[in-house]
């Protein structure tokens, strides 16, 4: 991965991939978009953005990421429905980071529209 490149694993530079979501100038279209981007906001300490994309039922007063964390990679393992013509979504992902990965079934909704993420189920 360049330093340009988008973190969340796509070859797309970041401005062109998940930093227009961050940036607020486009929503993710699908919950595997949303699910890349939360991981690129991981990467790059953007709590405001992970905030702003959680299901306000389940979404934590604050977040306060470990500056410590080093994001490595991200693979996608499988999806269930998040498109465009539905109203939740699943993905399960590996998420990895320097000395370990975390495995996670996250389940996504649409409110108003914009796909945000809802919880997870953590894998073995």
């Amino acid at each position: 991965m360049t330093t340009r490149s988008c973190p969340c694993g796509l070859p797309k530079a970041y401005d062109d991939c998940c930093g227009r979501y961050h940036s607020a100038a486009a929503a993710a279209p699908t919950a595997e978009a949303l699910m890349r981007s939360r991981y690129s906001a991981f990467v790059k300490g953007d709590a405001a953005y992970l905030l702003r994309t959680w299901h306000p039922r389940t979404r934590p007063a604050r977040l306060d990421l470990d500056a410590g964390t080093r994001w490595t990679g991200l693979e996608i393992l499988a999806t269930s429905d998040g498109s465009a013509f539905h109203a939740t979504g699943t993905v399960t992902f590996r998420a990895s980071f320097r000395g370990g990965s975390l495995h996670e079934r996250s389940r996504f909704e649409r409110v108003d529209g914009a796909w945000v993420y809802v919880d997870g189920e953590f894998l073995d």
